[in-house]
């Protein structure tokens, strides 16, 4: 592959009971609510009346002037109480280093017959793009050839240019499409790069610039793009998204693309993206478009050797990894059954493209070779990598990863496992079918990464480089429990914890947990986390709730819509394990969660104030009842319900933590956090939280940056001053 992309895949998320909450916690959070709402609790939950009840709808306008003066005054707050703080300098120098580290792994991709590598450090704080060969990075110095200073390109357009990655159209990879974010935003600038001047290519030379959009474009040839992006009125989604493919010929205006495939303004989701599969010469092997209906299903269409879009019998629930062979390889997220035959959601699939048409071929199918790999009931299918003859793929067996190498033999498919160490999140990087490798990353909780590289056609492991520790791991142990949660499901969690830790309850702890849009959460090194909370004794626990993707397809759909409130339950049933385990209690326990997992700390706060004495609230989804109407809410739809829908908003108003705050409840005093420029969470979820807190009178802190974008991934120097905020704020609320 190609293509080195540095924003998130996910372009990512009850009435609580009365006063009652301040003493102890009721068996079900949302019982006294029914007959004692909260005060700004919608008299009717249909749009309007939702509206009415919002006495900070003003917070939503990203820069309007009542928005931009509460920002001010709760940011002077907010600064003063963690910049004052006597361990903000250390931390925040500590977090600078550990961001910055020369002795990093550069993470990289393949490019052309060398790689490709995005590098921050302090020097350049916005980065620059290079290149070296594999030659020069296994020695221990890599000579490095700069390729775009995007410092210097910032500087010399007096833009805020974030990288966002770049896709170079194969086999000679020497024409890139380079995405630059203002501010870091999901919404990107593209333009076209030439790697044989490390330049762009100006418009009058015929090179490629797209405006600032959310697009989704990929290389049909080297005069060609796919794109799908804002045409104009009446060509987006009410999600913000594109559902119209138009091919765009070199030296043509955007206005002069020609429609190669059309979704609906109705449709949910992402936006339709179109996908270029190749063979290792880069021959084009098929072209498919992803229609997404919502969130999660999609139809799947091809375009034709005429040029015209037929769709694929697949599943609507589907993820497509790729094209081996005339074969589609993917993995249905939900049971399916095609030509007679059952398949289990959450298992690897191989069918010829030329059955899976509206107009069948006449192909035989192989039922030997059809099933890949089929998950037990801990397992999941975390990461796949098809190249010519093989397939990679990273497996979860209770949340820890393993790596196969499946093969094609006249009697099925052939699994052979390759050696990574044990307990580890295994993650799978860049590939390359003409070379027949991959990158492969191995990492624990207290084990930094290490990167290898992978010889599919002999299933060999070479390790490339290792990461230095950023933090002394000799005084914790990792262990994994399970907490028994409200219908008795077993949910595993990870605790990290000093080794000679006194369990008396008394462990200053941080429970991290997602639970949702099927996004798992294997042991992970978080070299900041390590310096600023373990080294200092600290407990850094991470639960695997339901609504992520740890135990396949199921795991997530379980809390999908009216049964979010499992995902909640498993989380307040984790806390609650902790504490009888006595490695904390709720005076030293504190939660952090960020995006959907704002969904899932503002409940947990309102449901079960008693259970928590923190929380780091970032980026967070917390009006659930208006979600859809902040951009880019709507696609979410999926995961969580309409709003817009009698039935779904009953459900959703039972948790929504906007409407549930109450004014005799004591809550512990909260760390909200969000970004100005986010564009894929809006800042008014954070804002009114906040807002409503402070006119209830309950403690809290806010702090809004202005740049960065939902990833935070702008700028390391500025993301040092957020990880220094982040545990000041918790060492207050834990350990002082």
């Amino acid at each position: 592959m190609n293509k080195l992309f540095l924003s998130a895949a996910l372009p990512v998320l009850i009435l609580a009971a009365g006063s009652a909450l301040a003493e102890g916690a009721p068996t079900d959070p949302t019982a006294a609510a029914a007959t004692n709402p909260p005060p700004h609790f919608p008299r009717d939950l249909t749009p309007a009346g939702v509206k009415a009840a919002d006495d900070h709808l003003a917070l939503e306008e990203v820069d309007g002037a009542e928005a931009r003066a509460f920002v001010a005054a709760e940011n002077a707050k907010s600064l003063s109480a963690l910049t004052g703080d006597r361990r903000y300098e250390p931390f925040r120098q500590q977090a600078e280093a550990i961001l910055t580290a020369t002795d990093r792994i550069p993470g990289v991709s393949f490019l052309g017959e060398g790689l490709g590598n995005f590098w921050q450090d302090a020097a350049n704080p916005k980065g620059v793009w290079r290149r070296t060969t594999l030659a020069s990075y296994r020695t221990a110095q890599p000579q490095w050839e700069t390729l775009l200073d995007i410092d210097a390109l910032a500087k010399a357009e007096g833009r805020d240019w974030v990288f966002k990655g770049a896709d170079c159209l194969a086999p000679d990879e020497t024409r890139c499409l380079i995405n630059l974010s203002d501010g870091g935003k999901d919404a990107v600038t593209v333009r076209e790069f030439d790697l044989t001047t490390k330049s762009f290519v100006a418009p009058a030379q015929g090179g490629f610039v797209i405006p600032e959009g959310k697009h989704r474009l990929t290389w049909l040839d080297r005069d060609t793009l796919l794109i799908a992006t804002d045409f104009g009125p009446g060509t987006m989604t009410e999600s913000g998204y594109p559902f119209i493919v138009k091919s765009l010929k070199r030296g043509h205006p955007l206005a002069h693309a020609t429609e190669v495939y059309r979704g609906q303004q109705s449709d949910g989701g992402y936006g339709v993206s179109p996908m270029v599969f190749r063979d290792k010469a880069g021959a084009v092997e098929a072209v498919l478009f992803n229609r997404p209906l919502d969130t999660f299903r999609s139809e799947t269409w091809r375009l034709s050797a005429e040029g015209k879009p037929y769709r694929l019998n697949l599943p609507e629930r589907v993820a497509v990894e790729g094209v081996m062979g005339g074969d589609l390889i993917f993995s249905p997220d939900q049971a399916w059954s095609f030509d007679g035959r059952d398949y289990a959601a959450g298992s690897l699939l191989s069918l010829p493209l030329g059955v899976l048409g509206e107009v069948r071929l006449d192909i035989a199918i192989d039922a030997g070779r059809a099933t890949i790999f089929a998950p037990t009931l801990r397992q999941s299918l975390q990461n796949v990598t098809v190249l010519s003859d093989s397939i990679v793929a990273v497996i979860a067996d209770n949340v820890v990863g393993t790596l196969k190498r499946f093969t094609a033999t006249p009697n099925g498919w052939t699994a052979t496992d390759i050696a990574v160490p044990a307990n580890s999140a295994v993650g799978l990087g860049d590939s390359s079918k003409s070379k027949g490798q991959v990158f492969v990353s191995t990492q624990g909780f207290l084990t930094p990464p290490t990167l290898s590289l992978a010889d599919v056609s002999t299933g060999a492991l070479t390790e490339l480089k290792a990461a230095p520790a950023k933090f002394d791991a000799s005084t914790h142990v990792v262990e994994q429990f399970e907490a028994t949660s409200t219908d008795g499901t077993r949910i595993p969690y990870f605790v990290t914890r000093p080794k000679n830790l006194a369990m008396d309850g008394t462990g200053p702890t941080i429970l991290f947990g997602y639970g949702g849009f099927q996004a798992s959460f294997p042991p992970a090194y978080k070299p900041e986390m390590g310096k600023l909370w373990l080294e200092n004794g600290g407990v850094f626990v991470q639960a695997n709730i339901r609504g992520g993707g740890e135990f396949g397809p199921g795991w997530h759909q379980a809390a999908l819509r009216e049964n979010r409130q499992r995902a909640f339950d498993d989380f307040a049933a984790v806390a609650r394990d902790l504490e009888q385990r006595r490695i904390t209690s709720p005076r030293h326990l504190g939660i952090y969660g960020r995006s959907n997992g704002g969904v899932l700390t503002s409940v947990s706060i309102t449901q079960h104030p008693e259970l928590f004495n923190a929380a780091v609230i970032e980026s967070p989804l917390i009006d659930m009842l208006r979600y859809q109407d902040l951009p880019a809410g709507a696609s979410w739809i999926g995961e969580y319900g309409d709003p817009r829908i009698p039935g779904d908003a009953a459900f959703i108003a039972r948790y929504s933590a906007y409407q549930q705050l109450r004014p005799e409840v004591k809550y512990p005093r909260v760390y909200i956090t969000t970004n100005t420029r986010d564009d894929r969470v809006h800042p008014g979820h954070a804002r009114k939280f906040a807002a409503r807190l402070g006119d209830q009178g309950h403690d809290h802190l806010y702090y809004e940056d202005t740049a960065g974008g939902h990833s935070n991934d702008a700028d390391p120097v500025a993301n040092a001053r957020r990880w220094a905020r982040h545990y000041v704020y918790l060492s207050q609320q834990l350990m002082d």
